[in-house]
């Protein structure tokens, strides 16, 4: 057994070399301008930095993280739907209304209208 968990840290070992090393000899032969940019979102990394942006994309990445935690804390109460006693749905039940409640107020603010 010890053998064994040698030997697949030894070829464990030996892969990571040989890709680093692969990494490390390539040579990139096409250049192009939109692949070589760090920027994913339509920015142009040679220009200012100091350029107006726009509120919208600031808004969407908030709503993805406030729903992204939602998710996360919403996941374990339904996957514990079968041992879940009447406090613990009492605190569901708050948790989804504080939710909604929420939503509601973003959508009476105007933070969810997706035109301009």
């Amino acid at each position: 057994m010890k053998s064994m968990l040698m030997l697949l840290s030894l070829i464990t070992i030996i892969l990571f070399l040989l890709t680093m090393a692969l990494n490390f000899f390539s040579k990139k032969t096409f250049y192009d301008r939109e692949k070589s940019s760090p920027f994913e979102c339509g920015f142009d990394p040679k220009t200012t930095a100091r350029l107006p942006f726009s509120l919208q994309f600031f808004l969407i990445a908030v709503i993805f993280l406030i729903f992204d935690v939602e998710i996360t804390l919403l996941f374990p109460m339904i996957i514990m739907n079968k041992v879940l006693n009447l406090v613990n749905f009492y605190l569901f039940i708050f948790f989804i209304f504080i939710l909604l409640l929420g939503l509601y107020h973003e959508w009476k603010q105007g933070a969810l209208n997706w035109s301009i």
